[in-house]
């Protein structure tokens, strides 16, 4: 079934967010298609006045700071929940840096700014990006 209609029946059901997976994931899954469920997501179930009727997609599968300005870029919010165990767990400087470069990344791109730029005085984010691309 596609995720399309999928994610209906579970809104329908009163979930309040649903897995999209993750951009360059561990899966089989390309990044076209998490962008389409992602934005599936953020999409009102109904056109009628009330709540907006949206659920926030939760990105996951290998997710770091590298992902972060892709993410935003293709969805152009902040409502989501992004895990990234291993984005936290294993950055090189330890779990504090972790992060702080998630943060960091995603400072930089509300602000449209390079992260690769935005790292520069920033190591936690400078040492994310080294190791996880």
């Amino acid at each position: 079934m596609d995720y399309a209609a999928c994610q209906k029946f579970w809104r329908i059901a009163g979930v309040d967010h649903l897995h999209v997976n993750g951009l360059r994931n561990k899966f089989c899954e390309d990044d076209a298609s998490v962008i389409r469920s992602a934005r599936t997501c953020l999409t009102p179930l109904f056109d009628q006045p009330g709540p907006a009727f949206t659920v926030m997609p939760v990105f996951s599968s290998a997710q770091s700071a590298d992902q972060v300005a892709d993410t935003y870029a293709a969805i152009g919010t902040t409502d989501l929940i992004y895990c990234c165990g291993g984005g936290i767990m294993a950055h090189p400087h330890g779990p504090t840096a972790g992060v702080e470069s998630l943060r960091e990344g995603w400072s930089a791109a509300r602000a449209g700014i390079a992260a690769d730029e935005y790292a520069r005085d920033r190591p936690a984010l400078a040492a994310a990006l080294e190791a996880f691309r």
